[in-house]
């Protein structure tokens, strides 16, 4: 793993992989990850259909102060530019010392590694700054996020104002 500017390299898969820190200079770059998602991955991610993302939304996703809040984003070259393969993200929320998390990769990536190493990095830089709980709430049928969540060791929870939703939380 090499690491520069806040950037950590690694190869997955036979390709090269950045996981940097996102910036609000990235709103082209998180609007083509979105678009490139399946409707179900959007589903999963929005927990509702979405095709495109607003301008404002997306300088909403993509205005991360560093402190409150924080983004990752991986990224590999495709055809000579960078391209998104996966974001990992928290942002306060109304509960003390707590932040709402959210994780998304690109389908083609999944079950590589990608979001265990986006993880990794938004955890450490979460403890890092405070955060002494991320939670994240999903649609019950996102088997892919309950895997990764027990790999994590979050815990599970009814999200007792949906019953189509579980909460999952990490102690920090």
């Amino acid at each position: 793993m090499a690491v520069t500017e806040n950037s950590v390299e690694s190869t997955v898969g036979g390709a090269v992989v950045t996981v940097r820190p996102l910036h609000a200079t990235d709103t082209q770059l998180e609007a083509e990850f979105v678009r490139h998602l399946s409707a179900d991955a959007r589903r999963l991610r929005f927990l509702g259909g979405v095709n495109e993302l607003s301008a404002a939304e997306l300088k909403l996703l993509c205005d991360v102060d560093g402190l409150r809040s924080m983004a990752f984003v991986a990224t590999t070259a495709q055809d000579g530019r960078e391209t998104a393969i996966g974001v990992s993200r928290y942002a306060p929320s109304s509960k003390d010392g707590a932040s709402e998390l959210a994780l998304t990769v690109a389908d083609e990536w999944q079950l590589k590694g990608i979001a265990e190493l986006l993880m990794e990095r938004l955890i450490a830089y979460a403890k890092e700054h405070g955060v002494r709980q991320l939670y994240s709430v999903e649609l019950a049928e996102n088997y892919a996020m309950k895997e990764l969540a027990r790999r994590l060791g979050m815990s599970a929870a009814c999200n007792p104002d949906d019953t189509s939703q579980v909460i999952y939380s990490l102690a920090l």
